[in-house]
């Protein structure tokens, strides 16, 4: 029998009886989306300020993005990659020429793209660099949230995420993040083969790097024929208000990782871009994924990138998001509860001013979304905000209104 949902409450009811207790959402159970808002069971109308964790870039339910996905399914959905089918290889094409790179291969999942890189990184270094058999090491940053896989919990440095799930995965070295001089030192290394890192720290609560930083720990890698890996999953598709959050420092990533926005949030998407030399390394066999290619995503990725380049959403992700800054730093300025303001385009925190095992920041956004705007808490006392890339100014206004107005009504309960 299938459940006909009346109410948000049977809806919650139902995940927490049936579903593992592998989330703790915002108790707000949603039914509807159109570009920046979204709709409860109940009807209630919300400014969505978290994007599915930027993967709807190009607003809800985007037309030309639904189109192309309904076109597909009704023709055909999937072959595996045993044969060839008739939009894998112009989507391909289109892709590569879209990021300047002469390959990609096709995933699913954020951190399937990311496990990808690994392998191709590894191979690499086995084949190309050189480095003894098993001895690959890869650099990666501490605080870093590249996915929850075995392989990349192994490097990661929150307690949730890797806690009672080893043994671990070996092969890695952690640094600290923005520290160049960390990541000079671990180069020294004769058996590192690449350098994995996060352009910004969405997950950490939108740690942005100092200026110069990726530029130059990209040309410490080429020196030590490290490749260069840029984990853009969360970054990329115009969020920073740049196509990819490297191009601020116009720095091209040796391994580019992509996700989320590559399909407007609608299908699972990903995808690893190289050039021939660090491609090749895959032969048939070493790789693949069933889904991974597949028409209905090859479609979908196309739609949602002309999306993102006929709209101009990465010039408006600039301008929004200076708008959105310049309104909030006026806040840190006025209120003791919120005491920075940090991030690039419409990717942006706020910081709370309390220690992070405090739920200050979790009854803001409850109050938050009892004032009509989603978004969700990181790290304790760090509240993320990326609405969709299609937000006007108009939209954007209101939106910090209702910050400011929730913020304050925190602040003065009374």
């Amino acid at each position: 029998m299938i459940h006909t949902i009346t109410s948000s409450q049977q809806a919650m009811e139902l995940e927490d009886r049936y579903g593992a207790h592998n989330y703790h959402p915002l108790p707000v159970v949603l039914q509807k989306g159109a570009g920046v808002f979204l709709w409860d069971v109940e009807g209630k109308r919300y400014y969505d300020f978290l994007s599915a964790y930027s993967a709807v870039n190009q607003g809800h339910c985007h037309p030309s993005i639904v189109a192309a996905i309904k076109k597909q399914a009704e023709k055909l959905t999937l072959t595996s990659r045993a044969f060839y089918n008739d939009v894998l290889g112009t989507y391909e094409k289109y892709i590569t020429e879209y990021f300047n790179y002469q390959k990609v291969l096709p995933m699913n999942t954020g951190v399937e793209a990311v496990e990808t890189a690994i392998k191709i990184c590894r191979k690499w270094a086995y084949e190309e660099k050189g480095i003894p058999h098993n001895k690959a090491e890869i650099i990666v940053c501490e605080q870093n949230f590249h996915g929850r896989t075995t392989t990349v919990i192994s490097f990661s440095s929150d307690p949730d995420a890797c806690q009672n799930f080893g043994p671990y995965t070996p092969g890695f070295i952690k640094i600290p993040y923005n520290d160049l001089e960390a990541l000079s030192s671990a180069l020294k290394n004769p058996h590192v083969a690449g350098f994995l890192v996060e352009p910004i720290q969405g997950e950490a609560g939108v740690n942005v790097p100092d200026q110069g930083y990726l530029r130059e720990a990209a040309s410490l890698c080429s020196k030590s024929q490290v490749l260069f890996v840029a984990d853009e999953v969360q970054t990329g598709i115009a969020r920073t208000g740049k196509m990819l959050a490297c191009d601020y420092e116009e720095v091209r990533p040796d391994i580019l990782i992509l996700g989320k926005a590559l399909s407007g949030g609608t299908y699972p998407v990903s995808a690893v871009l190289a050039d021939d030399e660090v491609m090749k390394v895959m032969q048939p066999g070493q790789h693949g994924s069933t889904f991974g290619g597949n028409p209905v995503a090859a479609k979908v990725a196309m739609a949602a990138l002309d999306v993102v380049k006929d709209e101009n959403l990465a010039a408006n992700a600039a301008s929004m998001g200076t708008l959105f800054r310049d309104r909030m730093n006026m806040l840190v300025d006025k209120s003791e509860l919120v005491t920075q303001v940090r991030g690039k385009g419409l990717l942006n925190a706020l910081i709370i001013n309390d220690k992070p095992e405090s739920d200050t920041a979790w009854e803001i956004c409850l109050a938050l979304k009892d004032n009509g705007l989603l978004a969700k808490p990181t790290h304790g006392n760090i509240i993320r905000f990326a609405p969709p890339l299609v937000l006007t100014e108009e939209q954007l206004l209101d939106c910090c209104s209702i910050i400011e107005q929730t913020i304050n009504e925190i602040a003065n309960p009374n």
